[in-house]
């Protein structure tokens, strides 16, 4: 038995209201889960700062606890990678960031397991580098301007 006219313009309808609200619920929801992540800060997974170069082998993403860097990153004003490697590798990343055209602007090893770098493709610097030494890994953090 096939369905009446009316039954098929209310099917249609009740449809395209299901999929009004599915729509917007289902990118909300997606967006809320992202934030409450380990990894918030990621934003292109497998890459190094957001898509500028595949993520380097041995560099395992992780994000900053803290939930001042949360709010900002998630408010547009920052943003802010972190990466753990074996051993200690201070130089990793900055090297990937070096050959798409970051140029070390100010540097310096404040002790031996401590590195801290600005880096930009102008001056000012664009982006703060760190690498600390963590147990017997390299803790790197990538932070600058949201784009």
């Amino acid at each position: 038995m096939r369905p009446s006219r009316g039954q098929r313009r209310t099917l249609a309808l009740a449809l395209l209201g299901g999929a009004l609200v599915s729509v917007p619920t289902g990118w909300w929801l997606a967006d809320s889960l992202r934030w409450r992540s380990p990894l918030y800060c990621i934003e292109t997974p497998g890459t190094l700062w957001n898509g500028l170069a595949p993520l380097p082998v041995g560099l395992s993403p992780t994000c900053p606890d803290s939930q001042s860097y949360r709010r900002e990153v998630r408010a547009g004003e920052s943003r802010v990678e972190q990466y753990l490697v074996s051993g200690w590798q201070p130089l990793v990343a900055a090297q990937v960031l070096r050959d798409k055209g970051f140029v070390l602007l100010d540097d310096e090893l404040w002790e031996a397991t401590h590195y801290s770098a600005f880096m930009g493709r102008a001056v000012p610097a664009e982006l703060h580098y760190t690498a600390v030494q963590q147990g017997s890994n390299t803790l790197i953090t990538i932070s600058g301007a949201a784009q």
